[in-house]
């Protein structure tokens, strides 16, 4: 894995042409855009003019989306527009407001989905209020010196938040303003500085609380409470092989990953303090679902309430404390009415975003459902004789594939109404599985050539080393989450053969 050039070159060694090349991006992207259009109305008319019968109806209804969203149409528009001609088609236009009005009631007048705007609360308020980057402070204190140490102490820092936050994106911009130039200035190569950060971030939706688990227990129709406690000890572990995969790339190659300071036992111990609020949130939400205290949502709003009030005393502390010194002269007040209404609107915006997809989600399974569509691939599995080992392993490669095409939510939510018959034929356990489907999507998050994290990543790499002379490109951050995918892989392995890793905790917990 070689180190990036760390000498700066003008801008005009770097890009000669810029003019043309802009210009041939954009015409590849107005190319692009005709293509989609072209295909997306030869889709519609096809429906609307051409009969057919109800399986082709449903292919061409999946096909029509993934069109829309090359078109760059939103994936829940996306999604709805292409249920809607789906059902035009099969039910007729007097079924169709009727439908609406039970699919986008249902969607959102659903208790075990009311959990998602307290765990995307908590995640906001936590990465406003700074809570998140105390915990890297902490790791880093207590493993900085083992070889590989601040990629370990970002792998645990990041399972720490993800115990508290359940947002992969949140939490790689928590880590990734710190985590990456500290590694850079202690002498990291920055394919592993990257790639470590990343990955951390993947972990959000493993450990609970994960939307994307509520997510998926809502459509998969499984109890929220064990669900998310399915995903605990795998994500656990996870993080453990995060840190094997680190350790191997300090011993092979001594100087990606330099040792770092070694601090006193009394500045470790102090730094335990900034791990207060985080085990206080986690004892809340993950020990009252264990021990039945609270259900999922009663879980979440008092992990809400708690992460607010946090959030709120370490603004408050700050504010007075940067007044003092005369950085910061802004009144209090201010500071805690800007922290509330900024937390509480992109909480608002994140879960109308959401609940917009579940609308679009239900409409297409009602198109699959009635076209035929999950029952021809239930069929087509049962046809094909294949074992419930060759059918998960099956899945893997396949939805790496999608993972290039389709976002992560959109690829979850298109998949599972068709996938949920076959799983059922196999007698796949539903909660495992979305154990399963989680560390899958999260790999897709990172997967080259089209990963998301891989971009966050880099951009916050380019924004965070200005000045440290570095030329960051996106394959030093493939270099660097390729190994961390190979466990990633491996750890999907071992849940097949060992599914007791995910099961086990919700069997013995109270919230049944």
């Amino acid at each position: 894995m070689s180190e990036p050039t760390t000498t700066q070159k003008p801008s005009s060694e770097l890009t000669p042409f810029p003019d043309i090349r802009a210009a041939l991006a954009a015409r590849r992207f107005t190319i692009g855009l005709i293509v989609a259009a072209v295909v997306t109305i030869l889709l519609a008319v096809y429906l609307f003019f051409v009969p057919s019968n109800k399986l082709i109806v449903g292919l061409v209804v999946i096909l029509l989306m993934m069109s829309l969203m090359l078109f760059k149409i939103p994936i829940g528009i996306a999604m709805s527009a292409a249920g809607i001609f789906g059902l035009y088609v099969l039910v007729g236009p007097k079924a169709i407001a009727g439908t609406l009005q039970e699919v986008v009631f249902t969607s959102f007048a659903s208790w075990s989905l009311s959990v998602i705007p307290m765990f995307v609360l908590m995640g906001v308020a936590m990465g406003k209020s700074g809570l998140m980057s105390g915990a890297y402070d902490t790791a880093s204190k207590w493993f900085g010196r083992l070889p590989g140490g601040l990629a370990i102490a970002t792998n645990f820092a990041g399972a720490g938040m993800a115990t508290t936050s359940g947002s992969t994106i949140g939490i790689t911009y928590a880590m990734g303003r710190v985590s990456i130039p500290e590694m850079i200035r202690a002498g990291y190569k920055p394919s592993l500085a990257m790639g470590a950060t990343g990955v951390a971030g993947t972990l959000g939706q493993v450990i609970p609380p994960s939307v994307l688990l509520v997510i998926y227990a809502g459509v998969a129709e499984t109890p929220v409470g064990p669900q998310l406690l399915a995903g605990l000890v795998p994500g656990l572990a996870l993080a453990v092989l995060f840190v094997v995969v680190i350790l191997l790339w300090a011993a092979f190659s001594p100087e990606s990953a330099p040792r770092g300071a070694s601090f006193p036992w009394k500045v470790r111990l102090a730094s335990l303090v900034n791990l207060v609020p985080v085990l206080l949130i986690v004892v809340v939400v993950l020990g009252g679902i264990y021990f039945g205290v609270f259900t999922a949502t009663e879980a979440g709003a008092f992990g809400a309430l708690i992460t607010l009030v946090l959030g709120l005393g370490v603004v408050v502390a700050r504010s007075k404390r940067n007044i003092v010194r005369g950085e910061l002269q802004v009144p209090t007040r201010k500071v805690v009415r800007t922290f509330l209404s900024h937390s509480l609107m992109e909480t608002v915006s994140a879960v109308a975003a959401i609940m917009l997809l579940l609308v679009g989600v239900n409409l297409l399974t009602r198109v699959t459902t009635l076209s035929g569509l999950a029952q021809w691939v239930a069929d087509l599995v049962s046809d094909l004789g294949l074992s419930q080992l060759a059918f998960l392993l099956l899945l893997i490669p396949i939805y790496l594939i999608l993972g290039f095409f389709l976002d992560t939510l959109a690829m979850m939510l298109l998949t599972i109404p068709v996938f949920m018959a076959p799983l059922i034929a196999l007698d796949v356990n539903l909660i495992w599985f979305g154990v399963f489907l989680i560390i899958l999507a999260e790999i897709d998050m990172i997967a080259p050539p089209l990963g998301i994290l891989n971009f966050v990543v880099l951009a916050l790499a380019q924004s965070s080393t200005k000045g440290m002379g570095l030329n960051l490109k996106i394959t030093d951050v493939f270099k660097g989450v390729m190994p961390f995918i190979g466990a990633c892989v491996l750890m999907l392995v071992i849940l097949i053969f060992w599914p007791e890793i995910a099961l086990w905790l919700p069997e013995l917990s109270a919230a049944k």
